[in-house]
């Protein structure tokens, strides 16, 4: 991911009472820490000054990046999937819907070609399971490819269009 800085951030001088971009007093430094303070502790914010803000632009996605982390992102929404329909598939047989099924048929078709008649046979465990799996692979693939396809396809607009620009803001 590359981004350009559109606007630049002016810091306030280090010693108060000197103006911005005035030369420092002669003598030695004294070592400074992260935020550029004395002694290593960053500075807060001042109250009353309005935060800092950057502008950026967000020209181009790296798509082999986007395909890693769409794959991954992808694998797991395929084995969430397939423990979804496990566990509704299992309440389903724990309340008892399979038999009530099996007897409205058997009662309302009547028959002995009907007494042997199972829904678990057409609709079972180990049917829905496979054939979740089986979507779940290929939504892996899809999804991938979509991810992976958009990003190069992002990468061209904002080769011609310029990006999308985004404003950060400090906290206070």
């Amino acid at each position: 991911m590359t981004e350009r800085v559109e606007d630049t951030v002016v810091r306030p001088a280090a010693a108060a009472g000197r103006p911005a971009g005035a030369p420092s007093a002669p003598g030695p430094v004294p070592p400074t820490g992260p935020g550029g303070v004395p002694g290593g502790v960053p500075a807060a914010p001042a109250k009353g000054r309005a935060p800092r803000r950057a502008r950026l632009r967000l020209t181009r996605i790296d798509p082999w990046s986007v395909m890693k982390t769409s794959f991954l992102l992808s694998i797991a929404f395929a084995v969430v999937t397939v423990v979804s329909v496990a566990m509704v598939w299992q309440v389903l047989g724990a309340a008892g819907v399979w038999d009530s099924i099996n007897s409205t048929i058997q009662e309302g078709i009547g028959g002995e070609d009907v007494a042997s008649f199972r829904i678990e046979d057409y609709v079972g465990t180990s049917r829905v399971l496979g054939f979740t799996m089986l979507v779940a692979a290929i939504d892996v693939v899809l999804i991938t490819a979509a991810a992976t396809l958009i990003a190069f396809l992002y990468n061209m607009s904002a080769a011609l269009l310029g990006g999308v620009e985004i404003t950060l803001a400090e906290d206070n």
